[in-house]
């Protein structure tokens, strides 16, 4: 059994609340979570990581979860939380390790990828955005009102990042929801990725067309592009099993062995 060890890690001047399992010497994962979430976003995935025998770590990007709060995000860009990344990985001295990032988190990932491609052995990306598509406009609007008007959604909130949890929200949706961002592309990007790259995306993915995942896979040299029927943009989350499965084999065999393409 390897326990899970929490604890707060100074990077760059904020600091930052950091979760890792599984043995020293096993291959590593960085788990990089969605826009509104936080570590505990990869409950369903660390253990059966850990069970393959990886080392898995995760933690609250800056501003998020129990991480120092934040002004502001520099999305799309994610300048600062890419240098976060990168001294993140100095500090615990992870000469490489594969990304497994979720919507932002998987936009980061693609980002580091293409800056930094010596430091990544395998990336899977999961609902990322590597432009801004009309798609995103309803449902960043719909998922406004919800935080406005749900009492629900706001407890969640506020379960996962306490205090912060409104400008943890604000600040997400200030950074999407803004006229700068629409002549933001990074396919020009991709093509400097060198590892193996899995492309996931939930079929009815509320932020997103099939199109945008089938343009990331196609902007990477080699990469492989898997589609889950019925699936919606919190993939990992809600189909935890089937997720589990293709990217354990996928990190283990660097190929899929289903792949899933829908029309």
């Amino acid at each position: 059994m390897h326990p899970l060890v929490k604890k707060t890690i100074l990077i760059n001047g904020h600091n930052l609340n950091l979760e890792h399992s599984g043995p020293e010497d096993g291959p590593v994962v960085i788990l990089l979570h969605h826009g509104l979430g936080s570590v505990k976003a990869w409950r369903g995935q660390v253990s059966p990581l850990v069970e393959a025998g990886f080392r898995v770590v995760s933690y609250d990007r800056w501003g998020y979860g129990g991480s120092d709060p934040r002004p502001g995000l520099d999305v799309p860009a994610f300048t600062t939380d890419l240098n976060d990344l990168e001294t993140l990985m100095d500090e615990l001295n992870i000469e490489q390790a594969a990304l497994v990032g979720h919507s932002d988190g998987g936009t980061i990932a693609l980002q580091f990828a293409s800056r930094q491609p010596q430091r990544v052995k395998h990336l899977v990306t999961v609902a990322a955005h590597i432009y801004v598509e009309p798609e995103m406009e309803p449902g960043i609007l719909d998922l406004r009102e919800a935080f406005e008007t749900d009492e629900r959604f706001q407890t969640g909130m506020k379960h996962v990042h306490g205090k912060k949890y409104e400008s943890v929200f604000y600040n997400w949706f200030k950074g999407w929801h803004r006229q700068e961002s629409l002549s933001w592309d990074m396919r020009p990007l991709l093509r400097r990725i060198e590892c193996p790259v899995l492309v996931v995306q939930g079929e009815l993915d509320e932020y997103a067309s099939l199109q945008h995942a089938r343009d990331i896979s196609k902007s990477i040299p080699g990469a492989e592009l898997w589609i889950l029927p019925g699936a919606k943009h919190m993939l990992p989350q809600e189909n935890p099993v089937e997720f589990n499965s293709i990217v354990l084999g996928y990190l283990n065999m660097n190929t899929v062995t289903r792949s899933i393409e829908v029309a």
